[in-house]
């Protein structure tokens, strides 16, 4: 180390090891719900494990958000939005280029076709509310590939 480094050569070393990493897969997870509350909250239990988020009041804006941002790789939505459905934003999502993103559904009210469909549409799971907040971070973690 010279008298001009700001860096050890461990430091460097350290730096030079991340930097050398391979691309890490897309840790962010957007939440849609039109429900500005049930958005947050989520954001914040999610946020409070260190899993960042970005969240979108409409499947329209959480499409305009899959298509700009690459670092998205989980999809949490709410079943029951208007005027686009959770299962309406999941079917538009399936035919884009990002038809192979994780999709968690989260609604406070479901019937067996909603399930059914859900499960066609190939989604992780599907969460009823009031939501396990460990079931939701033991999926999230896992469909990230973080905490292993």
């Amino acid at each position: 180390m010279s008298d001009h480094d700001i860096l050890s050569d461990d430091e460097r070393e350290a730096l030079n090891a991340v930097m050398l990493e391979p691309d890490l897969p897309p840790q962010r997870v957007l939440i849609v719900d039109d429900d500005k509350d049930a958005r947050e909250l989520l954001s914040e239990i999610l946020g409070l494990d260190g899993i960042r988020c970005m969240t979108a009041a409409s499947g329209k804006a959480a499409l305009e958000l899959l298509n700009s941002n690459r670092s998205i790789g989980l999809l949490i939505t709410d079943l029951r939005m208007t005027p686009c459905s959770g299962l309406d934003l999941i079917r538009k999502v399936r035919e884009s280029e990002r038809a192979a993103l994780p999709i968690i559904i989260i609604s406070g009210g479901a019937d067996v076709r909603d399930a059914i469909e859900a499960m066609h549409l190939h989604v992780v799971d599907f969460l009823l509310k009031p939501i396990d907040t460990s079931q939701l971070l033991t999926l999230v973690k896992h469909e990230l590939g973080v905490g292993r």
